[in-house]
Parts: structure tokens; sequence; C-alpha cells
């Protein structure tokens, strides 16, 4: 099995940063594509940014220019840098990685616990 371990959440003011880390550890062959991903309350889970092993990388518009998506393969871990940050921004962000477990299994895609980011003052 694999798991996703999401931290640096928290409450900040408008205009502040944040940054978060998930690592992902147990089985794992590959990672091929890792993300952030966000819901508010009341709304349907929605993409935030995303970062191939290449280092290929797409974001929703709502957060370019604003927040970096980076990896270390290495370390299976994926960060996301979050500046001036809006009360928009406000949700649960969810890390997930598509998982290449061993040679000849599917990938399959796996899911962090959650972490909350709320920007209020």
């Amino acid at each position: 099995q694999v798991q996703l371990v999401e931290s640096g959440g928290g409450l900040v003011q408008p205009g502040g940063s944040l940054r978060l880390s998930c690592a992902a550890s147990g089985t794992i062959f590959s990672i091929v594509t890792m993300g952030w991903y966000r819901q508010a309350p009341g709304k349907q889970r929605e993409l935030v940014a995303t970062i191939t092993s290449g280092g290929s990388t797409n974001y929703a518009d709502s957060v370019k220019g604003r927040f970096t998506i980076s990896r270390d393969n290495a370390k299976n871990t994926v960060y996301l840098q979050m500046n001036s940050l809006e009360p928009e921004d406000t949700a649960v962000y969810y890390c997930n990685a598509n998982v290449l477990m061993r040679l000849g299994l599917p990938r399959r895609d796996y899911w962090g616990q959650g972490t909350q980011v709320t920007v209020s003052s």
C-alpha cells in the first residue's frame, strides 16, 4: 500500500503565504504525477496544481502566478508554495499521487487525508 502524509496547513491573513508538503511512502516503483486538489465547504473538489516526474506543471487559472508546485523525486515528496493568499483559497487541500507499485500492475491514484488552509483576517 501507499500512504500520503500532508503537512503545512493553517490560518493565515490575506496576502500571506503558506507552504504545503506531502510525502508518499510504502510500496512505490514510480510516481508519474503528483498534485494538489482542494475542496471548499459546499463545493466540489477541484484541481489546484499537478507536476509530472519530469517537472511539467499544470495550474488552475485561479492560482496561476500565486502558487508554485515543486517536487523532490528522490524523496517522493511534493510541495505547494502558496503566496498572496486570498479568502477564496480557504479549503481543505488534498495531496494526490498516481503510483506504480510494481511493474505489471496498473497505476493507482492515492490521496492524503487533507490539510485545512484558512485565509482570514
